[in-house]
């Protein structure tokens, strides 16, 4: 089973008489079991195609299921709420609520699914000490590093153990120590049969940890590649 199929996506953004196609007719499918990198220029599509396949965006075109429902179908309010316990996403910018603690911050997703505060904090801490975080639940965002709040931003994904994790550049801000103890935690929920990493990125130090390499230019897709023969043309 696929985590997400997508066919024929075209996105066109359009300012006043302007037409810009920034995605032209692409075909994608991220697997279950998998860890799936999308590599390629900057400007080439890739964050617009992320939000696409997760019901962020709308596409001018095509059609997109993501755990065998198609999210092209669904109203605004549906996409939200299946987004919301389907995916679980990794932006650049880390989107942390300067009132709360790292704990608090990770929490979040179970906190509006109703979830006792106390019983999703309690849950958020153990996966925030998973990523090194054991003494700063308890600490404010702006009391934090890049990458320390990028890892509140991993485990705020993880939380509600969604099927499928979207991350943009996630290592972005990490140094290569803390880089590494990430993509072993995503590599481990990627490699379960019913979860699935979907890891936009420029970070050529982590494309070892991917199953697949999905490279796009211009709006396209334009190869498929194994890490080991992908590092090799770069």
């Amino acid at each position: 089973m696929t985590a997400i199929t997508a066919k024929k996506i075209i996105k066109d953004f359009e300012s006043g008489d302007q037409k810009n196609r920034v995605l032209n007719g692409i075909d994608i499918e991220v697997k279950l079991g998998q860890m799936t990198m999308l590599v390629g220029p900057s400007g080439c599509g890739k964050t617009t195609l992320i939000s696409i396949l997760t019901g962020i965006l709308s596409s001018t075109k095509g059609a997109i299921d993501v755990m065998g429902k198609s999210i092209t179908q669904m109203s605004d309010k549906e996409r939200v709420l299946f987004r919301r316990n389907t995916i679980g996403f990794i932006f650049q910018q880390f989107n942390l609520l300067p009132a709360l603690t790292a704990a608090e911050n990770a929490a979040m997703p179970l906190i509006a699914d109703d979830i006792p505060i106390e019983v999703a904090v309690k849950k958020s801490k153990l996966i925030l000490s998973k990523l090194g975080m054991e003494n700063h639940v308890d600490k404010l965002p702006r009391q934090l590093s890049g990458g320390q709040q990028q890892r509140i931003a991993i485990a705020r994904a993880l939380i509600h153990d969604p099927p499928i994790i979207v991350c943009d550049e996630p290592t972005s801000s990490l140094d290569a120590k803390t880089g590494k103890e990430v993509m072993e935690l995503l590599r481990d929920v990627a490699r379960t049969p019913n979860r699935a990493v979907l890891i936009v990125t420029h970070d050529s130090r982590i494309y070892h940890y991917a199953d697949r390499i999905i490279e796009m230019n211009d709006g396209q897709i334009i190869a498929e590649h194994t890490p080991k023969n992908y590092q090799h043309q770069e």
